[in-house]
Parts: C-alpha cells; structure tokens; sequence
C-alpha cells in the first residue's frame, strides 16, 4: 500500500558558514552565508608573463570563474600583478585575482606593496610559511599586509605539505593516550588544528573573522569528506572545498563530483575549485565547465541552459540525435557571455533532445523547448515542443539548423522581456 505521507523534496542543506567577501576597485564579490556557491580557478601560466596570464585570466572568467588563483613565487610574479589586474580591467575582465603564496609570501607582500594592493585575496599555506621562530613571525607578515591593504585571507591546509612541527607534536600526544587513535585519524587532526590555529592567530592579531577563509585539502575523496565535515562542526569560517590533485580526465572529474557533492548536499562549502590535471592541449577552462557542472546538477546554481538528451539504444541507430545535442550545447554555452546580460534568466532554461519516441515526446513536454527526433523504423518527422505544448513538426535534412533557429527565436522571445529597461 502507498504511504499517506508524500515523497519529501530533496534539498541542500542550509550553509552554516559566515558571510565574507572579497573586493577590487568598486567590486565587491560576497562568500558564504546566503551567497551562492562561488567557482574558482587557477592559471597554469608563468605569471611573471602578465599578458600570457591575463589572457588565461579571461578565458576562465568567461567559462564561468568568479575568482582566479595566481602563483605569486618571485620578485618578477609579483611585480607583474598589478600589470595583469591592469590588463584585465582594459579588458572588462572584473574578477577578484587571489595572491597564491608559498615560503616567500611574508617577503613578497612587504617588498611589492603594489602587488599586495592589487590582489583582492591571499592565500596562506600554514605548512609553507617557515620552520620554528620563524613560523609565527612570517605567517603575522603575511597577516600585517592583509591588515593593511584590507584583505581577506585564505588559509588552505594540503595534505601534502602539513606542518611536520605539528603533526609530530600530535604523534607523541597519541602516543600517550591509553586508547591511540589511527595514524590517519591524527594526520586528519593535524590538518584540521593547523587551520582553526593559524585562523585564531590571524583573529587575535586584529583581522576580522569574517576575512577569513579556510581550506583542508586532500587528494582522496573520503578522506576529504572525514576532513570537512570534522571541520564545519568546529567552526563557521567559511570553506573552500576542493580535491588538491583531483587527477586527469574521467578520474578528475568523477573524484570531484563524488568529493564535492556530498559535501555541498550536506550544506559545506562556500567556494570549490575543480584541480583538474589538463590532458594535453586541453583547455584549462575545463576544470570551470565542470565545476559549473556539480552545481547545476546539484540545483545549486544555473549557469547555461540544460539540455537533456538520451543516451541511444538500438531504437537510435541515427547519429542525428547525438550531432544536434552536441551543436545545440556548444551553441548554448558559446551565446552566455553575451546572453547573462541580454536575457536575464536564460541560464535556466531546459532544452531536451530526444532519439525516439519512447521518452522523446514526454521529455520534450517537460523541458521549456524540446525536439523529439524519429528513432530507426520512425516516420522521418520531428515535433517540437515549446512550453509543453506541440507546435510544430520538422522534416527533412535541416532539422538541426531549423531547430538551432527555433531556439534563438525562443530565446529572445521569453527572456528579452527581462531585460532591464533603459532610461533616457
């Protein structure tokens, strides 16, 4: 017998972090809290090469990256930062650059205070900032620059390079202990104290709580699922998710979908970064496209119209239905730079592409616009539904350009009466 109670809605939980933010010239760009999800990035290029790395820069804005990580290692990468955020602004490329420091980073931001200035975020590696005395003094340097150019800090522990002084002092503690825990169970700790003991540093030194931002990144999926969770019960800084060598190709992708989406169900996380491994000549926007990908299909985020499509049988021996899929999303996702600001609301939009007549007509009904193709053994015509309702039929060899068009036409039609008004 059924149940009297109907089938609960699945939904993310609520975030529990604080609200932070990040600023440049007269941006503002808000984390955590109520804020969604925020994408980010990092360029693979030598930043001593600012025209090279703007240029990056912009590519991984305009796949979808609201901050972007730059390697800041030497006197040259930091005297070409403020080049870079110059190029950019030339460009109208307004996203928060993030300073990515490691052993040199407490030298870097005293001696290039343009460089410190024109950064909207720095990222602190506990682990990385020096040995013994020279720890505490290094990491307030770092610390001073923020306090003084009014700038957030990331401080992102990595599992492969933990603070040795720590861990051992954790290791001879559990020693000791009647019950020991796992060795794993204390790397885990030594992650997790490194962060909330470098961000309470950071709060007694004057820096305002919510300029801080915390990560604990490991390279397996459970371990950074034990980490996370662990963390978020112990603080409400907010989080940064992330794999930190997530691998390459399928590998990459699954890991960080399987990492980041039980996390961000269970309401941890404020911003991700998808640590691709770029297989050879690929984009390195491709760590955004998925990242974009995890929160879309998580229904965390819309970022380009979905498109919905079969994935073939022996119904579908025609390859028609795969090329018009494949056209119609690099149609979609090419027309959003443009589209976000001329068609408020369109990257929410459901496009379905269908193979047969199984499923075809009813998910075509189901998406805002969908097309219903023949399958083997099909009459050669092709309806089209729009807002759930059959409008018209296609045959012929131009189904897919006259579809694409069908589309277009959609397009401004439902969304152009979003657009904002002008006023003389």
């Amino acid at each position: 017998m059924p149940t009297s109670e109907p089938v609960k809605v699945v939904a993310a939980a609520s975030r529990r972090s604080k609200q932070a933010w990040v600023s440049w010239g007269d941006h503002r760009l808000s984390l955590g809290g109520n804020a969604p999800v925020r994408i980010q990035s990092m360029t693979n290029t030598d930043t001593a090469d600012a025209i090279g790395t703007a240029i990056q820069i912009k590519e991984l804005a305009l796949a979808g990256s609201e901050l972007v990580r730059i390697t800041v290692n030497t006197p040259e990468a930091a005297q070409a930062v403020p080049a870079i955020r110059e190029q950019l602004d030339r460009m109208g490329i307004s996203v928060p650059l993030i300073g990515d420091f490691h052993y040199n980073g407490h030298r870097l931001l005293t001696d290039f205070p343009d460089c410190a200035q024109s950064l909207s975020k720095y990222r602190i590696n506990p682990g990385n900032v020096g040995k013994g005395d020279k720890h505490d003094r290094q990491f307030a340097l770092m610390i001073e620059a923020a306090l003084r150019w009014d700038k957030p800090v990331r401080i992102g522990v990595n599992w492969g390079s933990l603070d040795q002084e720590l861990l051992s002092h954790l290791m001879d503690q559990n020693s000791q202990r009647l019950h020991q825990w796992d060795i794993k169970q204390v790397m885990y700790e030594a992650l997790i104290t490194s962060a909330l003991d470098s961000a309470h540093q950071a709060v007694a030194m004057g820096m305002p709580s919510e300029q801080v931002i915390l990560s604990c990144k490991l390279s397996g999926v459970q371990d950074l699922i034990s980490v996370y969770r662990e963390l978020a019960q112990r603080c409400d800084f907010p989080l940064h998710l992330g794999l930190t060598e997530a691998g390459m190709g399928t590998k990459g992708a699954v890991a960080s979908a399987a990492a980041l989406s039980i996390l961000l169900q269970e309401g941890i996380g404020d911003t991700i970064r998808v640590s691709l491994t770029p297989q050879p000549g690929e984009s390195r926007t491709q760590e955004v496209l998925i990242a974009t990908e995890i929160l879309q299909a998580l229904g965390l985020r819309s970022f380009v119209p979905s498109v919905t499509a079969c994935p073939g049988c022996g119904r579908t021996t025609s390859t028609t239905f795969q090329e018009l899929t494949l056209q119609i999303e690099r149609y979609l996702r090419a027309q959003m730079p443009l589209w976000r600001s001329q068609y408020p609301g369109v990257e929410s939009m459901k496009v379905a592409v269908m193979g047969c007549i199984v499923n075809g007509p009813g998910e075509s009904k189901h998406a805002d616009i969908g097309i219903s193709l023949p399958g083997t053994g099909e009459a050669p015509a092709a309806p089209v539904f729009i807002d759930g309702e059959k409008r018209l039929t296609l045959r012929g060899d131009a189904i897919a350009a006259e579809f694409q068009v069908i589309v277009e036409d959609y397009v401004k039609k439902r969304y152009g009466q979003n657009e904002p008004s002008s006023k003389s």
